[in-house]
């Protein structure tokens, strides 16, 4: 039954991303980044209900008190392409530092890229770093919150939380509060994909680390505060 429940849950999603996807003529004609974000979340908001309607998976929000009122870095685990699809309606009007592989998905790589959101290419190096750092700036200075992954890819539920490097960078020249997000969303949805499992999905909002510490002491709250969390929600 779960696989049934799955491959209807593919179908229906293609369906529905399909029927997004005859709007980008129309969007690239008339639609503004901010058209094209609300656009993004009414397919999104769609895929959440599918999941929840159709395999019965869905989630819960804790600590929604935690999270600061103006713009901010928001740092989250990774764990499936749930928390990819799903941090746009967590987060209106949030940059999602991305990596540039994901712009060639049909529909959704189209999306992404008029967003806009910030996409990087490991190949770059320090390059790249610079990039991340200066679309960060852009959109915090629009009010809108950013988004990254700081473990660089999706990894295991059992696997402990470590960062990439160049995160402490980013913290430093941004000024601006961090909120350690963390979700056990690969218990339900595979890195490889698979079957999606009915349960419920929680997204973890942490107490949020103040601008001003160095680089290396934010990493070391986020990264202490966040592995407690991924083994107290399981």
């Amino acid at each position: 039954m779960v696989t049934i429940r799955s491959k209807t849950f593919d179908i229906l999603f293609g369906l529905w991303t399909a029927l997004f996807g005859a709007f980008i003529p129309v969007l690239m004609l008339v639609g503004s980044p901010r058209m094209v974000r609300s656009v993004s979340r009414r397919w999104v908001r769609g895929a959440l209900f599918l999941l929840k309607h159709v395999v019965g998976l869905d989630y819960v929000e804790r600590g929604l008190e935690n999270r600061p009122a103006g713009p901010c870095i928001v740092l989250s685990n990774h764990q499936s392409t749930w928390e990819t699809l799903a941090a746009n309606v967590l987060f209106p009007d949030v940059a999602v530092v991305a990596k540039k592989e994901l712009l060639k998905v049909p529909v959704f790589g189209w999306y992404l890229r008029n967003q806009p959101m910030i996409t990087i290419d490991r190949e770059l190096g320090t390059q790249a770093l610079r990039r991340m750092i200066d679309g960060a700036k852009t959109a915090l200075a629009e009010g809108r919150p950013v988004l990254v992954f700081p473990e660089g890819t999706r990894k295991s539920p059992d696997e402990p939380i470590d960062f990439k490097r160049g995160v402490e960078m980013i913290y430093a020249r941004l000024d601006v509060p961090v909120l350690p997000v963390v979700v056990n969303s690969g218990r339900f949805w595979g890195i490889s994909g698979g079957a999606r499992r009915p349960g419920t999905i929680v997204v973890s909002y942490l107490p949020a680390i103040p601008p001003g510490l160095t680089g290396n002491e934010m990493v070391e709250r986020a990264t202490a505060a966040m592995e407690a969390e991924r083994l107290r929600i399981g």
